[in-house]
């Protein structure tokens, strides 16, 4: 299978809150359903670096790393006796308008360019990771302190659940969407002792998550990350014909 997209993913935070489903069904795509963790349905803004960066294996000179934030929520997929766990993206935040462009032109995502930056600090014991982005010129930031130690995810958690979706799902139009897949390990994880999130839901992410801007998150988690690689192909799912 050829690959589109491979790179690093580093420092993946997720602050993961529990959400209205109805809010979500304006975003659903066509062929997919909310992907329910305790029957409870979960949108995450995620912070995370984006190093290596490959296109078709050439590496991208000048605009290989930068920050990327994303809000993004899960859904699954019941082909035949398949599963398939995947997420649809709200908003994708990079710094860079020409990697935002190809992602728009050939993903058809829903790439937006801000200014951002990042601090990381690594100790001992500790590490501190802070991702942040302007906007209407303030800085909206999401950062944790977390242990460095390494642990593999527990079955059956909210936290195995929120990263091992493997396929991501594009809404075209009201009857159209195309399904892709990722590919990297099961990551590690480490526990996470103090947060802060500043985030303006509703100036970023539009009305319909202004509610956000009053809910903590259930929990927030960061993983190790790893290299991941974006499949080229794209399988496109018409329900124009669909019986209504």
């Amino acid at each position: 299978m050829s690959i589109f997209l491979k790179a690093n993913w580093e420092n993946i935070i997720m602050a993961n809150y529990e959400i209205d489903p109805k809010i979500l069904d304006p975003f659903l795509p066509k062929g997919v359903e909310i992907d329910l963790f305790n029957d409870k349905a979960y949108i995450s803004l995620v912070g995370f670096m984006f190093k290596k960066t490959k296109l078709f294996g050439i590496p991208i000179p000048w605009f290989g790393t930068f920050e990327e934030i994303n809000l993004r929520f899960y859904v699954v997929r019941r082909e035949n006796n398949q599963i398939k766990r995947g997420v649809v993206f709200i908003n994708e935040t990079i710094p860079y308008p020409i990697v935002a462009w190809m992602a728009n032109k050939l993903y058809k995502e829903h790439y937006t360019v801000v200014p951002t930056k990042h601090e990381i600090n690594q100790a001992n014991n500790c590490k501190k990771i802070k991702f942040e982005w302007l906007l209407n010129k303030k800085w909206n930031s999401i950062y944790v302190e977390a242990s460095n130690e390494l642990s593999a995810m527990k079955p059956n958690s909210l936290e195995n659940f929120i990263y091992e979706h493997y396929y991501g799902y594009t809404k075209i139009d009201e009857h159209k969407t195309e399904e892709y897949k990722l590919q990297h390990p099961s990551w590690k994880t480490n526990e996470v002792v103090n947060y802060a999130i500043d985030c303006d839901f509703e100036a970023m992410y539009g009305k319909s998550f202004s509610v956000l801007n009053q809910t903590n998150p259930e929990a927030v988690f960061i993983a190790e990350g790893s290299s991941v690689a974006v499949e080229w192909k794209r399988t496109k799912l018409n329900f124009e014909n669909e019986r209504r």
